[in-house]
């Protein structure tokens, strides 16, 4: 399938990163003969050498061991050097071991700042912190040997000339979350330390059928075009690119024989916003409607050549604020559509409800035809190409989350039936609910899965998790439902700007220059430079609390009635003034403002 790289371009997997006063130097700890990397703290520049420096024994350097190095971050006044420091292999794809990033540190670069403005330090400082929330990215992948931003058919379809080019050479950009990050180092021409990672999810299992074992692997593909936060990052940009797009890859192996199967989800591609402002559900906003067609137009233009015929299949209600959204992807779905893209709504909730998520087949039944005449990719044992995957099912409801990922799962199993049947492992009628080992470690992965793409997006697991981990609807499960909606309320209001800022400044979304700071992004007048949500919280409890206080006094003379009136009143008025102004009192991000 992929063959490693040549000896030349070997990325180097363990390494020791010296401390020193003015510059660190990554020397190569994993027994190969190349140069070490020396990147001054003063300005980030970077150079070979074949040595260590000798260590002053009054100041002796600290010493870390790192697993890789994810790239250079450019601020106003200083630079960031990003390493892997703690790694964990979580399985193998393809035959090559995966890793997952355990612990990533920020190394600063910025000495510089010793002799920078006093409000040059400030807006470095604000934007600094911004880094520490870079080291909590959940649900980073990398490998030494074989490129993860590619599906297995893709791999399989590189050429010779291909295969023997560096790891970030062959990256798929949409699926590189370093990319951005990458590129001092690209300039540099430091191939052995260019380390490729991916956002996203990767679970691994074998199973036993009778004396058949089969390796089932699902990897799932954040885009990093329009990444970012449940609430800050909806709908799609003028280019056509979607919030939250992730490819999902599920592969099953077989004594010798490798199939694939490639889903996507993806907001709904309109220009749509979704701002909070303290309300539980926040109104969907759709902007620039003219554009639609143009923005759709190009976003399936993109997936066809990728991917070939599409299926889109949008899981959201017909009813209500989703209805307005429905109802416009449908209409202009009619001017986009084709022989290789078709549009199908499956009104989810009002046929599944809460809890009979089993007639989801009826949504199966519409779209078998598609899934079997598209197909997967097969492989036989001398990794020759049997059959391959023509066209992918796109689907979305709002979140991209939780229905999406019931729906997706249910898709998965389907086709890994008809895989195994191809392969002679199970009868014509055999299912893999059937195998209880089988059954179990499929849904658990599945379920897995799902949270990974939640928590990468909305800050929780996902909804509705207990149907795809245990096959049916649980009180335990909807009640963990209620909580994390709660949770992922908190974190959309309160968490999140500050969460999209980091994204986009990792991503290169925002990029810092002197003229551009921080603090002309986020300057703020009025009622905007006060407000503050815990204030605000503490003077509308203050008063009721002193208003009931009141009221118990009112036996013993009336004059506290109206004393908790006051009060009373105090505490309404409050309160209404933050609901009627609630998205100023909201965590917004800084760098980017809301389209409006």
């Amino acid at each position: 399938m992929m063959e490693k790289a040549d000896s030349g371009q070997k990325l180097y997997t363990k390494m020791r990163l010296w401390e020193f006063p003015d510059q660190y130097i990554i020397e190569p700890t994993d027994g190969s003969s190349g140069s070490s990397l020396t990147v001054s703290r003063v300005d980030g520049s970077m150079k070979l050498i074949d040595g260590i420096p000798e260590c002053n024994t009054l100041r002796v350097p600290k010493i870390w061991t790192i697993f890789g190095v994810v790239g250079m971050l450019k601020l106003l006044a200083g630079s960031y050097l990003l390493a892997i420091t703690e790694r964990q292999c979580v399985g193998s794809y393809l035959g090559h071991p995966i890793y997952k990033v355990s612990c990533l540190k920020v190394f600063p670069c910025d000495n510089s700042l010793n002799n920078a403005s006093a409000d040059h330090k400030k807006t470095e400082m604000e934007f600094s912190r911004l880094l520490n929330i870079a080291e909590r990215t959940h649900g980073l992948f990398f490998s030494y040997e074989t490129n993860l931003t590619l599906s297995a058919q893709r791999l399989n379809d590189l050429g010779d000339e291909s295969k023997l080019l560096p790891l970030w050479r062959q990256a798929e950009p949409r699926f590189l979350w370093n990319n951005y990050m990458l590129e001092v180092l690209i300039d540099n021409m430091l191939d052995p330390f260019l380390l490729p990672v991916v956002q996203g999810s990767f679970h691994y299992f074998q199973a036993a059928i009778g004396k058949d074992i089969i390796d089932v692997t699902l990897i799932a593909r954040r885009c990093t075009r329009r990444n970012g936060t449940r609430m800050w990052r909806r709908g799609a940009d003028p280019d056509g690119y979607v919030a939250n797009f992730v490819e999902t890859e599920q592969i099953m192996q077989y004594n010798g024989y490798t199939a694939s199967f490639v889903q996507v989800r993806g907001s709904i591609p309109l220009l749509w916003d979704q701002i909070v402002d303290l309300t539980y559900k926040p109104k969907f906003e759709l902007v620039k409607l003219e554009e639609a067609p143009r923005v759709m137009e190009r976003h399936f233009l993109d997936l066809r050549k990728k991917y070939g015929a599409v299926l889109a299949v949008d899981l959201v209600n017909k009813h209500g604020g989703e209805g307005r959204l429905c109802e416009k992807f449908g209409s202009t779905m009619q001017r986009v559509a084709s022989d290789d893209v078709r549009y199908l709504h499956f009104d989810f909730h009002h046929i599944c409800g809460h809890v009979h998520f089993e007639r989801l087949s009826i949504l199966y039944d519409q779209i078998v035809d598609f899934v079997e005449r598209n197909g997967y990719l097969l492989l036989n044992e001398k990794k020759e190409k049997m059959k391959e995957q023509l066209g992918i099912v796109r689907t979305n409801c709002i979140d991209c989350l939780d229905r999406t990922n019931v729906t997706q799962s249910m898709i998965g199993r389907n086709m890994l039936e008809l895989q195994l049947k191809r392969l002679g492992v199970f009868g014509a009628e055999e299912t893999i609910s059937l195998h209880p080992n089988l059954d179990e470690n499929f849904k658990i992965m599945w379920a897995n899965h799902g949270d990974d793409v939640s928590i990468q997006y909305s800050g929780t697991p996902a909804l509705k998790g207990d149907f795809v981990r245990c096959g049916h609807r649980t009180v335990q499960g909807i009640l963990k439902d209620g909580w994390n909606a709660l949770l992922r309320y908190y974190l959309n209001n309160f968490v999140d700007g500050t969460k999209q800022d980091a994204i986009d400044l990792l991503q290169g979304h925002y990029i810092v220059s002197v003229g551009r700071d921080m603090a002309s992004s986020s300057k703020k007048g009025g009622l905007e430079s006060i407000a503050s949500f815990p204030l605000a919280f503490s003077l509308v409890m203050t008063g009721f609390i002193f208003a009931t206080m009141s009221l118990r006094q009112v036996q013993y003379d009336i004059r506290h009635l109206f004393i908790s009136l006051m009060w009373a009143s105090i505490s309404i008025v409050i309160a209404a003034f933050v609901r009627a102004n609630g998205r100023v009192f909201c965590n917004r991000p800084r760098l980017h403002k809301p389209r409006r």
